[in-house]
């Protein structure tokens, strides 16, 4: 029905079949119908072809997820009272970053105002930490941990009507440095020669921060925050909270 076992073996693991018969094959060169050969040099470059492949996929699952539904940003929000929704904004964000200043969103007693929250810059979280969310997988956590990148994020909440619009900023910089971490060119030569170096005369060999380079917004970070704000909105109306409260 499906064919041996070996047969059934190469059709799902077609890397391992090809490195299984370049190894089983003879170490002597020989010589095919279009007369080149297959030696020992070229086997075992064929069959480290095959690990790299195999080596590139497994990292590519392990750092790529597939696209998720796209969520508009601005997002409209369902009617619910004003209390709720910020608090529910508030508690998503906390799980991402600090929270520096914060203006409630007023949509009720016949007063309306829209709601702003800022937060701190903090550092990228690198794959290292992956309990962390203020890096997404794939691209921007790979990139946070072979660079230097900070992000803080703005979200603004506007009264419509009953209901609510929310917008979410996410800005992210790049560290300037003058020089690599571990460049040589412009640090100081440590001394063996016996002499006392005084720490209030040490000088800091690091490399200097000269700024931030602005590379856009994260997208990805907005769509997840985005998400998370409009998931807790929802799950809560369909529960009944609006019609107990």
């Amino acid at each position: 029905m499906g064919g041996n076992s070996e047969t059934r073996f190469d059709r799902r693991f077609p890397a391992a079949s090809i490195a299984k018969r370049l190894w089983n094959a003879p170490t002597t060169p020989q010589v095919s119908r279009g007369g080149r050969w297959i030696g020992p040099a070229t086997s075992c470059l064929l069959v480290f072809s095959c690990l790299l492949a195999g080596c590139g996929q497994l990292a590519y699952r392990l750092t790529n997820h597939p696209p998720e539904t796209f969520v508009p940003n601005p997002l409209d929000l369902p009617p619910a009272p004003d209390d709720f929704v910020w608090s529910q904004v508030v508690d998503a964000m906390d799980d991402y970053f600090r929270i520096a200043r914060e203006q409630p969103v007023q949509n009720s007693n016949g007063m309306i105002l829209d709601g702003r929250l800022e937060t701190v810059y903090q550092i990228g979280s690198s794959l290292a930490q992956p309990w962390k969310k203020d890096s997404t997988p794939g691209f921007e956590r790979m990139q946070s941990s072979l660079q230097s990148i900070r992000r803080r994020a703005i979200v603004t909440v506007r009264p419509q009507g009953a209901a609510y619009s929310i917008e979410v900023v996410v800005q992210k910089d790049l560290e300037d440095t003058d020089r690599t971490q571990f460049a040589t060119e412009s640090a100081v030569s440590r001394r063996h020669d016996g002499t006392i170096i005084r720490e209030k005369d040490r000088y800091d060999d690091t490399p200097q921060t000269l700024g931030w380079i602005p590379l856009g917004r994260d997208a990805s970070l907005e769509q997840a925050i985005l998400a998370d704000i409009f998931g807790r909105i929802t799950q809560a109306d369909g529960g009944g909270y609006f019609q107990h409260h």
